[in-house]
């Protein structure tokens, strides 16, 4: 396809489903994409190699989540995306609310802790860096709720109703950042409420969830503000090319509306998440009560027990 010197298609032929998922790659995307299936592949076989096992359904969750990435940035969605404000926020909620969870129920990080070997004593390899990063101030920071879930809403508001948008638009780069900072924006903000990787926050489970629910409204609020809006409401998508057949207006009402449904779904694939991520962790407690319980005799159920027959003892 043509593109223009700041990345958009000038001759892009009307939208339709064929169209779109044509093969267009972004080079950064590409090459990411690809890098990471590389190494979370590497990490797995290092596991099978020494005899280790890794969770089939781990993997699966992973691939889908790079796999969701590149539909988003190599294929032409992505050309549409920069002409087409409905296509662009078909990306937007897929790389900030679907290739997060999909991506972070992989456990990467599990993985590489588990996968990357042991420096020795006195010395650091990857495996202690990746160990200093998680323990680092920066990252408890970075996925604390006081800083996640504004900049999940800022995502939204401070970025498209502020000219920051439409300068972003005008290249190519600017463009691929303003993705990677969706993606970014989603593992921080999904990192402590779901995500299974070790984290320097992890609040319990009903807080998790309060955080999930205080920031999905601010994408329901956003959404209805583009579907109940009289007029075009971002420049960059203010003059479709002709050749798309489209009205700017409607276009910029369709995204509100997947901007929209998008509040709910991800939502409620999250809370799933976290209601078996619960019974799990509460099935693993009580396996470990039983094992302590066999291994000293039930001695917490004797001392209750003799704890009674002394109130007993006193009330006569």
């Amino acid at each position: 396809m043509d593109h223009s010197g700041h990345g958009t298609s000038t001759d892009l032929p009307p939208f339709t489903l064929s169209r779109a998922l044509e093969f267009s790659p972004d080079a950064c995307f590409a090459i990411g994409c690809l890098l990471a299936l590389a190494l979370y592949g590497w990490g797995v076989l290092r596991l099978r190699a020494r005899g280790d096992d890794w969770s089939p359904g781990r993997t699966v969750a992973f691939v889908l989540g790079v796999l969701s990435v590149a539909l988003m940035m190599c294929t032409a969605l992505n050309d549409y995306g920069m002409v087409m404000f409905s296509v662009h926020m078909v990306q937007h909620m897929v790389i900030s609310m679907v290739s997060p969870i999909l991506l972070l129920l992989g456990a990467p990080v599990t993985l590489a802790l588990r996968a990357l070997p042991v420096a020795g004593r006195g010395r650091k390899g990857p495996r202690e860096v990746l160990l200093a990063v998680l323990h680092s101030r920066f990252v408890r920071f970075v996925t604390h709720p006081a800083f996640t879930i504004p900049l999940f809403i800022a995502s939204l508001y401070g970025l498209y109703f502020t000219p920051l948008f439409d300068f972003l638009m005008e290249s190519k780069p600017g463009h691929v950042a303003m993705m990677v900072h969706f993606l970014s924006v989603g593992l921080v903000f999904f990192w402590p409420i779901m995500g299974v990787d070790p984290g320097p926050h992890r609040p319990g489970y009903l807080m998790r969830m309060l955080e999930l629910f205080a920031g999905m409204p601010f994408h329901a609020f956003f959404g209805i503000a583009l579907m109940m809006a009289s007029e075009p409401m971002v420049r960059a998508y203010d003059s479709p090319p002709a050749s798309l057949g489209i009205d700017a207006l409607a276009d910029q009402n369709a995204a509100g509306g997947i901007a929209w449904a998008f509040s709910e779904i991800p939502s409620v694939l999250v809370l799933i998440a976290l209601v078996y991520q619960w019974y799990r962790s509460d099935q693993r407690q009580a396996k470990r009560s039983d094992r302590a319980a066999d291994r000293d005799g039930d001695k917490e159920l004797a001392a209750y027990n003799a704890y009674l027959a002394s109130l007993r003892t006193r009330g006569r």
